[in-house]
C-alpha cells in the first residue's frame, strides 16, 4: 500500500478519501505544482484516471475554492463595508450639523446668516443631494423610492459585478475520456466563475439579514432609521437570487453537457448529498423571492408573508450550510445576527413592562397597560379606531414608533404604530394615543372589539421605541420654518412634532399644518388636539391650520379661502366656530366633487412652493405622512425648492428638508 501511495503521489494522484465521504476509497487528482498554479491562477488539464469524473471534479472544485482569489472575494467585500461604515461614523462625529457662530437672539432681533464655512458647505451638499437625488425614478421597477436609494443600489451592483469577473484567467481545455474513443470532456474557467459567484451569494447572506434587523447596529452608526434599509434588504435578496441561479445554471451546463460521458457523469453528480442540499436551498430561495413581491403579498396576505419569510429564511440558511460546509462561517454569522436581534427585541419588551405602573399585573412584575378604544364608524372609507392609555416608562423621541401586540386577540402579531401624543406631558406616566385604520386581520378584529362593550378596552404589550427623532436637523438654533403635511391617519406621524414645534416656535418662524381628509367628520379623530392647536393658532400670527376635505360637497371658492371665511357646513364637535377676525387661523376647504382623483386633491407641491416663498428667512423642514402619491409629489416639490448655490451664499430659504414616514413604502 505504501508503494502504491508513493507512486500515486509522484503521478499527482492521492488515494485518500475526501472528508465526510461515504466512499471508502476514491482517486483524487492534485496538481503537481499547486503553489505555482495558484500564483498564476491557471489550471492544467486533468489527466484521465479510473476515478469517477464527478467525484474528481467536485474535489478539484473544492481545492480551487480554497485559493487566495476565493478568500479575497469573500472578505474584501466585508472589509469595504466596514470601512465605509467607519468613515460614515467618523464624518458624523467630525462634521456635526450645527452653527458654531450662532447664538440665540432676542425676539426683536433679526436672525443673522450663518458665517461658518463648514456649516454652509454641509448645508450646500445636503441641498445638492435633495435637488438631484430626492425625486423618484423607475417606479415601475423599483417602486416608490428615491434616486439616492437607486444610486446606492447601482454602486453595490457595479462593485459586485466587477468582483464577479476580475482575477480569473478564462481558458478552455479539451481532454479525451479514457475508455471512450472519440469522446472528449470540455473544461473551462466557467466552473471557477460559478464557484466565485456562489461564494459571493453566501457572503452576502449575513448582510441581507443585517439590513432587515429591527435592532439595527447600522442605525446607531449612520443615524438612519432601520426601516430605511428595507429597500436594500429586498434588492440585495434579488441579487443573491440571481447569483444563486447563475451558479446553479452554470454547474448544470458543466456537469450535464461539458463533462463526458453522459449520462453517467450527470447521474453521478446529481445524487451527491451536497448537491441535494443545494437544490433544496435554491427552491427555498425562489419561494422567498416570489412571495416577497407585491403580487405574492397581495395573494397570500401580509401576515403569511411575514411569518413564512422568517421560517423559510432560517431553513434556507440551514440548507446552504448543508450544501457547502466549508462556507458555514457565513451561515453562522447570519443565524447569530438573527438571534441577537430577536433576543434584544424580547429584552426591550420585558424592560418596558417590568416594574412599571399603572397596569395589569400578569406575572413576575410584568405590567401590561389597558387601552381605551374609541370607534369612528365610516362604512364608505373604513372604520378608524383610536387607542388611549397611560404607561410608566422612559420618554421616547418624537417620531419614534412602537410595536403593539394585543394579547386578547393574538399573541403572534405586532403592528408598528406611531403615537400621536407628545411624550413627557403626564406626571404619572407616558400618555399613548394611536389612530388605526381598520382594514383586515388584526385591525378589523380591533374594530369589532369596540362594539362588544359600552366601555371597550383591551390590553396592550409594547415593544420599542424604534426609529429616530423626526425633529428636523434644521431646527437646531430654533430658526427653521416648519410645514406639517398629513393625509388621513398619517396625522399620527406629524401631530406630535407639530405640537412640540409650536411650544418652542420663535417669532420669526413660519409654521403651518396641512391635513387632507376624505370627510369633515374625520377631524374628530384628534378632536381635543385640534381644539388645542386652534387655540394656539388664534394667538400666533405665524401659525396656520389648513384642512382639505376631498369627498364631500362643493369646493370652497378661492376668494372665500383667501379672506378667511369657511363654508357653512356643520363642524364636528370640538372645533370652535370661526372667529370674526380677518385672519383665520383654521380653514377648512372642500375640494370639488370629481371622479378624477387628481382634481379633487389639493396641489401639495404648489402649496409647498408657496409656503417657501412666504418665509422671510431660514431653512424649511417639511414633515409629512400620507398616501404614496402625496409623498411622491412632495419629493419632487422639495427637490425643486432646493437651490444649492443660494444656500452656499447664505440664503437658507432655499434649503428645504423632507422628513416623512416611509415604513409602508414599496
Amino acid at each position: 500500500m505504501n508503494a502504491r501511495l508513493a507512486t500515486g503521489l509522484k503521478d499527482g494522484l492521492s488515494h485518500s478519501p475526501p472528508p465526510n465521504s461515504t466512499r471508502s476509497h476514491v482517486l483524487r487528482w492534485t496538481p503537481p505544482n499547486c503553489a505555482a498554479m495558484r500564483t498564476s491562477r491557471t489550471f492544467p488539464p486533468i489527466p484521465p484516471t479510473r476515478a469517477t469524473g464527478a467525484i474528481r471534479r467536485v474535489r478539484f472544485r473544492a481545492c480551487r475554492m480554497r485559493g487566495p482569489v476565493r478568500i479575497s472575494t469573500r472578505f474584501i467585500l466585508w472589509a469595504v463595508i466596514v470601512g465605509i461604515l467607519f468613515l460614515w461614523a467618523l464624518a458624523r462625529r467630525l462634521f456635526p450639523l450645527s452653527r458654531t457662530t450662532y447664538t440665540k437672539l432676542a425676539e426683536s432681533e433679526e436672525p443673522q446668516a450663518p458665517q461658518n464655512p463648514v456649516y454652509r458647505l454641509n448645508r450646500s451638499i445636503r441641498s445638492i443631494s435633495r435637488r438631484y437625488l430626492l425625486p423618484e425614478s423607475f417606479t415601475s421597477l423599483f417602486g416608490h423610492t428615491t434616486r439616492l436609494h437607486l444610486l446606492v443600489f447601482a454602486i453595490i451592483s457595479v462593485y459586485l459585478t466587477i468582483f464577479t469577473f476580475v482575477g480569473l484567467v478564462y481558458k478552455t481545455w479539451v481532454t479525451p475520456v479514457k475508455g471512450s474513443p472519440g469522446v472528449y470532456s470540455t473544461r473551462s474557467s466557467l466552473g471557477a466563475w460559478s464557484d466565485r459567484i456562489g461564494v459571493m451569494a453566501f457572503a452576502l447572506t449575513p448582510l441581507s439579514v443585517f439590513l432587515s434587523s429591527r435592532e439595527s447596529l447600522l442605525s446607531l452608526i449612520t443615524g438612519i432609521p432601520y426601516h430605511h434599509f428595507m429597500f436594500m434588504h429586498r434588492w440585495l435578496g434579488y441579487i443573491i437570487y440571481v447569483q444563486s441561479a447563475l451558479h446553479t445554471i452554470m454547474w448544470t451546463v458543466i456537469e450535464g453537457k461539458l463533462y463526458q460521458p453522459q449520462p453517467t457523469q450527470w447521474n453521478s453528480f446529481i445524487n451527491q448529498e451536497y448537491l441535494i442540499w443545494g437544490i433544496v436551498a435554491m427552491i427555498l430561495l425562489t419561494f422567498l423571492v416570489v412571495f416577497s413581491t407585491q403580487w405574492g403579498i397581495r395573494l397570500t396576505g401580509y401576515e403569511f408573508f411575514r411569518k413564512a419569510h422568517y421560517v423559510v429564511a432560517m431553513v434556507y440558511i440551514g440548507a446552504c450550510w448543508g450544501h457547502w460546509e466549508q462556507l458555514s462561517c457565513w451561515m453562522i454569522a447570519s443565524l447569530a445576527v438573527w438571534l441577537i436581534d430577536r433576543t434584544i427585541r424580547l429584552g426591550r419588551t420585558f424592560a418596558i413592562h417590568h416594574f412599571n405602573t399603572p397596569g395589569t399585573n400578569m406575572a413576575c412584575g410584568f405590567h401590561v397597560p389597558r387601552a381605551k378604544l374609541s370607534l369612528f364608524s365610516n362604512d364608505a372609507d373604513g372604520d378608524v379606531v383610536r387607542l388611549d392609555f397611560e404607561h410608566n416608562h422612559d420618554e421616547w423621541e418624537v417620531g419614534q414608533h412602537f410595536f403593539l401586540c394585543f394579547p386578547e386577540l393574538s399573541v403572534w402579531q405586532a403592528h408598528p404604530l406611531t403615537p400621536c401624543s407628545v411624550p413627557g406631558q403626564s406626571p404619572t406616566g407616558q400618555q399613548h394615543s394611536y389612530i388605526i385604520r381598520s382594514r383586515n386581520g388584526m385591525t378589523k378584529k380591533l374594530a369589532e372589539l369596540t362594539v362588544q362593550s359600552d366601555t371597550p378596552s383591551t390590553s396592550v404589550v409594547l415593544s420599542g421605541p424604534y426609529g429616530q427623532s423626526i425633529m428636523c436637523s434644521n431646527t437646531e438654533g430654533n430658526e427653521s420654518n416648519v410645514l406639517c403635511i398629513a393625509g388621513g391617519t398619517g396625522v399620527s406621524f406629524v401631530l406630535p412634532a407639530l405640537m412640540q414645534t409650536i411650544s418652542e416656535v420663535g417669532e420669526h418662524q413660519l409654521v403651518e399644518f396641512v391635513w387632507v381628509v376624505r370627510r369633515e367628520n374625520d377631524t374628530r379623530w384628534i378632536e381635543n388636539e385640534l381644539r388645542q392647536l386652534e387655540k394656539t393658532a388664534s394667538s400666533m400670527s405665524n401659525f396656520n391650520i389648513r384642512i382639505f376635505v376631498t369627498r364631500e360637497g362643493e369646493a370652497t371658492s378661492e376668494s372665500s379661502s383667501a379672506d378667511g371665511s369657511l363654508d357653512e357646513t356643520e363642524k364636528p364637535a370640538g372645533i370652535s366656530s370661526v372667529s370674526t377676525d380677518k385672519r383665520q387661523s383654521l380653514r377648512i376647504q372642500h375640494m370639488p366633487s370629481s371622479t378624477n382623483s387628481a382634481s379633487r386633491h389639493p396641489d401639495i407641491g404648489a402649496y409647498l412652493k408657496d409656503f417657501v416663498a412666504r418665509t422671510a428667512h431660514g431653512p424649511t423642514c417639511v414633515l409629512a405622512s400620507g398616501p404614496l402619491g402625496m409623498i411622491t409629489d412632495l419629493r419632487t416639490a422639495v427637490a425643486d425648492c432646493n437651490d444649492p448655490a443660494k444656500v452656499w451664499r447664505g440664503d437658507e430659504r432655499f434649503d428645504v428638508e423632507l422628513v416623512h414616514d416611509d415604513r409602508l413604502e414599496w
